[in-house]
């Protein structure tokens, strides 16, 4: 078998490139949807205390969407795979993504910065067991997810900061 050949029969098919689409436009839909509900552009927010380091309002719609689209990849990647574990991989990510779509109605919509701190904190440990899991199913999988666990690490000590500031 050629080269060329070889590297076409490990491409997916048409049927399993449409199912990757669908995967990275639900893990957008559902993940955008709190944000649209409950959205930063309030007066309490505007008023509080922001660190040095808050990045412009432009970069959270931009690294959102590339990471909602990552994790649909990733997920999609472990939903194809018929590995030990997949089951438990994808249950964790079912549940880091509640963790994630429940941290925007708690801060912005609840006005809590100490619980919104709670839950991404409890978001943070689970996509580590997430990316455990998915590492034992695909490692691409669990490589995608790695830019996700820094900037949920980042929305954490920036949740921190915000708490500590306006307490």
């Amino acid at each position: 078998m050629s080269d060329d050949a070889r590297v076409l029969s490990r491409l997916p098919g048409s049927t399993a490139l449409l199912r990757a689409v669908a995967f990275v436009v639900a893990i957008n839909v559902v993940g955008s949807v709190p944000g649209v509900l409950f959205s930063p552009d309030s007066a309490w927010f505007r008023a509080l205390e922001k660190p040095q380091f808050y990045p412009p309002e432009i970069a959270f719609p931009v690294v959102w969407t590339l990471l909602f689209t990552l994790m649909g990849v990733a997920l999609w990647l472990v939903w194809e795979r018929d590995r030990t574990g997949r089951g438990l991989a994808i249950g964790l990510f079912a549940v880091q993504m509640a963790f994630n779509v429940a941290w925007t109605p708690v801060f912005f919509g609840l006005e809590e910065l100490f619980f919104g701190l709670v839950v991404i904190v409890s978001l943070w440990v689970v996509l580590v067991a997430t990316i455990v899991a998915f590492s034992r199913v695909d490692r691409r999988a669990a490589a995608l997810l790695v830019p996700y666990l820094a900037w949920v690490t980042f929305a954490a000590v920036l949740n921190a900061e915000l708490w500590r500031l306006n307490a």
